[in-house]
């Protein structure tokens, strides 16, 4: 007779991408266990009241959607609406009055706006490579919820060799240059390829090949939307259509060992350690992590060695203001500017010194930043009382912060958010401190994220958003391909450990794509097992 406390499957970590591989499992018969060690469920994707007493629900860490498949939001039964946003982008010229708006809406709006910058000829080459972008997701997109193709086989899809090795197989800031005259676009375009990446434009790794990569795929389109009610509100419904399917989940208890044989070693709330089994165990932590877990130095996935050591390269600074700030630039009203990713310091070659500043072991200056407003596209997460005095979120993503700079005590908290206040200040025309709203204690509402408190609050080492290095959405043709979990991306050292986050070969972002990937591969070779 099966112990009571045996499972088929343990999920070990309450993420999205574990609450996915969890509840497809469920669905599918599977007695199914979920562990996380907070108290909650959703890992980075959730929203909070960040400031004391004041009724604005922030998407924390993560904050926007692009790689999640509608088939997981159908197959799952999840109610999630994701709002387009109107406008791409805002980049200001630094120095300047002027700034480049792109206005998905108004095409002509847009061709203005690269003519008043002197880039005509760059607003040719934009819709050009849009063209192209859209040629390489109509290829790749559908493939993600499918077993991984190989570089030969995703090479035939694409059928455009110097588009496959513009993209594949030389480093972006080539392809950059080669099409962009401008510094200013070459940077809207390149900020793509260094979201929680630190490298150069022409690092030989390609890592920053692999991050572009994945912006400009998701959804078919590379649109990246915002989730009403917040990120939470996503994980929010994956946690419902978890518990939904029959899967136990416990919160506030922590794994401290695994064994490959399957059983899972963990500390409740009251302190005691206690032990499960199951026939399969799936890993939402970092490879790096589950290596820990299993008190070993094995490979845990085909992408790395346990002994390198993950670094996110990010700050995130979440602010609530009294209103949108005004701009140097007249000609564009701030909702438009703020609809959309406003770049902040972000041309191209500014992007690079920041790069060698951070590599010097130094805080750039100044801070490329991206931001955007919530709460234009969705003010559901805002009271109705704060909707009436005009307050709007602010969520800064603040570039070439690598966790050296943190762990070796050259950049904390404090630092990181002057350095992003100063880079808005240099391209506004008002200080951005003035407009912060006072929280229920007179305390300025503004927090900052760094990649310790990632480390430290949601067990990402180094703060790595990936959980390690981001992979091809591809096999080479020489990797292995005998079994379920190497044909999903998700095998480890261990054939019943699986990893189901965003180390996997398709992790990264809010996607699912970890989690649907272990699901998946659990299926398959039930099925070819028989």
């Amino acid at each position: 007779m099966r112990a009571v406390d045996d499972f088929d499957v343990i999920v070990i970590g309450g993420g999205h991408n574990g609450l996915v591989a969890a509840a497809y499992l469920a669905r599918a018969g599977r007695r199914v266990c979920l562990l996380e060690r907070l108290e909650d469920v959703g890992g980075a994707a959730v929203s909070t009241y960040a400031f004391e007493g004041m009724d604005a629900k922030l998407s924390r860490y993560s904050y926007l959607v692009s790689l999640l498949p509608q088939k997981i939001v159908d197959e799952l039964g999840l109610t999630i609406e994701l709002r387009r946003r109107r406008y791409s982008s805002y980049t200001p010229l630094p120095g300047s009055d002027l700034g480049l708006l792109i206005d998905n809406d108004d095409p002509d709006a847009t061709r203005a706006s690269f003519d008043a910058l002197g880039s005509s000829s760059d607003a040719l080459a934009f819709d050009a490579l849009g063209a192209d972008l859209l040629r390489v997701a109509a290829a790749l997109w559908p493939t993600v919820t499918e077993p991984l193709p190989t570089r030969s086989e995703v090479k035939r899809m694409l059928a455009d060799d110097a588009l496959w090795a513009d993209l594949v197989e030389r480093p972006i800031g080539a392809m950059i240059r080669e099409r962009f005259a401008d510094d200013l676009v070459r940077g809207v375009v390149a900020t793509d390829s260094l979201i929680g990446t630190f490298a150069s434009l022409d690092d030989p790794s390609l890592i920053q090949n692999i991050c572009f990569l994945y912006h400009v795929i998701g959804r078919g389109t590379g649109d990246w939307d915002v989730p009403v009610g917040g990120m939470g509100a996503v994980t929010g419904e994956l946690a419902r259509a978890a518990r939904e399917a029959g899967v136990d989940i416990r919160t506030g208890v922590e794994v401290v060992a695994v064994t490959p044989e399957g059983r899972v070693d963990f500390r409740d709330s009251d302190g005691v350690t206690r032990a499960l089994t199951a026939t399969r165990l799936l890993a939402n932590v970092a490879p790096t992590v589950l290596a820990g877990l299993l008190g070993d130095r094995d490979i845990p996935s085909a992408e790395y060695a346990a002994s390198d050591a993950p670094e996110g390269a990010q700050v995130k600074v979440n602010m609530l203001l009294k209103r949108l700030p005004r701009l140097r630039d007249p000609s564009v009203e701030p909702a438009a500017a703020f609809g959309g990713t406003f770049h902040i310091n972000e041309l191209a070659s500014q992007l690079e010194r920041a790069h060698e500043q951070a590599a010097d072991g130094r805080i750039p200056h100044p801070l490329p930043a991206e931001i955007y407003c919530h709460s234009l596209t969705d003010p559901s997460i805002l009271s109705p009382e704060l909707q009436e005095t005009g307050a709007q979120t602010l969520t800064v993503f603040g570039l070439h912060v690598p966790h050296r700079l943190v762990a070796e005590g050259v950049a904390d908290a404090a630092a990181l958010q002057t350095a992003i206040v100063a880079s808005l200040d240099s391209v506004l025309a008002e200080p951005i401190s003035d407009l912060l709203l006072t929280d229920a204690n007179g305390a300025p509402c503004i927090e900052t994220k760094t990649t310790a408190d990632l480390e430290r609050t949601l067990g990402m080492p180094g703060g790595n958003i990936f959980h390690g290095p981001l992979s091809w959405p591809f096999l080479d043709d020489d990797e292995p391909r005998g079994t379920a979990a190497e044909r999903w991306g998700v095998a480890t050292a261990h054939e019943r450990i699986l990893i189901c986050g965003s180390g996997s070969r398709r992790g990264g972002a809010v996607s699912g794509l970890g989690g649907h990937s272990a699901a998946m591969a659990v299926l398959d070779d039930d099925l070819d097992r028989g």
